[in-house]
């Protein structure tokens, strides 16, 4: 698995093994080699999430992480090489907002955010509540599998 990191906001050591390792889970459970896998990561201010969101979604509105993948069909990946399954774009102040709110730490945040973001580079989306309710489960097994529990 090859996470590329920006070294601006990025979070300590340990929210970046945690990531890690949640991401390894989330391919494995799709079926995909994690050697095979990349995913870019970038940690942004709430400026700049703020622009970003209102560039790509339309939305004049900060927000905690925006996905950008790169397949729409998983069905028709290529079968050797490296897969670039997208990029995540993550607000560290605004998950540490919404871990207070949440009353949880910032690294569980921080990570939840992460998977979440995973699973969209994965093809899953929350439009409707039956895929809200798979993708909610899948995130929070990957959390209690990697020890962030609820």
């Amino acid at each position: 698995m090859n996470i590329i990191f920006s070294e601006e906001r990025r979070p300590g050591q340990v929210v970046v093994e945690h990531m890690k390792k949640a991401a390894e889970l989330c391919v494995k459970e799709e079926g995909l080699e994690p050697d095979r896998v990349e995913i870019s990561v970038t940690f942004v201010s709430t400026e700049e999430i703020h622009e970003l969101n209102s560039v790509y979604r339309g939305k004049d509105a900060i927000t905690d992480v925006l996905s950008f993948p790169q397949y729409e069909d998983f069905d028709n990946l290529p079968k050797e090489g490296i897969l670039c399954i997208g990029d995540v774009v993550i607000c560290p102040e605004q998950a540490l907002i919404q871990a207070d709110e949440f009353g949880h730490s910032g690294e569980r945040e921080l990570v939840y955010l992460f998977v979440h973001s995973v699973f969209h580079l994965l093809g899953y989306d929350h439009m409707e509540e039956n895929d809200q309710k798979i993708m909610r489960n899948k995130e929070e097994d990957i959390m209690n599998q990697i020890g962030l529990m609820r």
